[in-house]
């Protein structure tokens, strides 16, 4: 959608230059994804850092010489400290934290400071089931909407302020499948070769469907010139006809239902709603014009 966004708005954009930027724009997601994940890495060594300097202070008290280690042998944050595949992505994203240790202190103090790191610490239980939970309540309570944090990023790359909500969501879906005997590689794509054909697709012809589809709109939008619905209902309309239309083995229900909940996040509160109507409409007179061709049962309900 922003890609789209971004070509529609520039009269003098290329296509294939702009497909390029694209998946560079999604692989990069995949680094924000990194450098979260790398976050909690430096966290437990700042944890680790801490205990050492307590512990050799002028005058150190009995808690010094003898801390509490729960969160320094975290049994989540040290399995992924030790995981091969993690790491080898971490060195081929470049991804470090070393310049910004200021930040992972400050953070780390925050959260050592809290109510919930306390609870956690005096918790008689050390499972890694336990321990993971408590990394998500970091990643939720603390790092999400944590100003410096987020401000990091920004200043990191213009493009990752619109996609931090997404590396966090692929963070939990991804914390969601690792267990105590199994921490998989993360995989950007499900279907690798399958989902970067659907994204080009997607991409190239609602391009190249534009003009199409200005008309399909505009003849269900009678009471409306296309100029006057925002210009960002009118792009999610466009690529959910891409799918509707030129996409066979994506099924109806799924496209609308998808560009709706879209339309939610970036549009206006009436929106949703509208294109909702708008494309309920245009489906109907495909399906009579038998101009929609899915392949697959149950794909053409819509």
């Amino acid at each position: 959608m922003q890609a789209l966004y971004a070509y529609f708005r520039d009269e003098k954009a290329d296509i294939k230059v702009a497909e390029k930027n694209l998946f560079t724009s999604i692989d990069k997601s995949y680094e924000l994804f990194l450098y979260i994940l790398g976050f909690l890495n430096n966290i437990q060594y700042a944890a680790r850092i801490s205990v050492e300097e307590a512990r050799v202070k002028r005058l150190p008290t009995a808690a010094d010489l003898n801390p509490n280690l729960k969160f320094v042998n975290n049994l989540f944050l040290t399995a992924l400290n030790d995981n091969k595949h993690i790491n080898a992505d971490w060195t081929n994203y470049k991804v470090s934290w070393q310049n910004d240790q200021d930040l992972v202190r400050k953070v780390f103090n925050e959260i050592k400071n809290s109510d919930i790191f306390k609870e956690y610490m005096k918790s008689e239980q050390h499972s890694f089931a336990e321990d993971k939970k408590f990394i998500q309540t970091i990643l939720e309570s603390f790092l999400y909407e944590h100003e410096l944090f987020n401000f990091w990023f920004d200043e990191k790359n213009i493009y990752w302020n619109d996609d931090y909500y997404y590396g966090f969501f692929f963070l939990n879906k991804w914390l969601e499948t690792v267990t105590e005997t199994k921490m998989p590689a993360p995989q950007l794509y499900r279907d690798k070769e399958g989902d970067e054909k659907f994204i080009a697709d997607v991409f190239v012809k609602t391009i190249l469907h534009s003009a199409e589809f200005d008309t399909i709109i505009a003849e269900h939008t009678k009471n409306w010139e296309l100029d006057r619905i925002a210009s960002l209902d009118v792009l999610l309309m466009k690529m959910a006809l891409t799918e509707i239309i030129y996409l066979p083995n994506v099924p109806i229900k799924v496209s609308m239902n998808e560009y709706i909940d879209i339309t939610k996040e970036y549009s206006t509160p009436q929106s949703g709603g509208f294109i909702n109507g708008i494309l309920d409409k245009i489906v109907l007179d495909l399906k009579k014009d038998n101009k929609i061709q899915k392949t697959g049962r149950g794909l053409l309900e819509g």
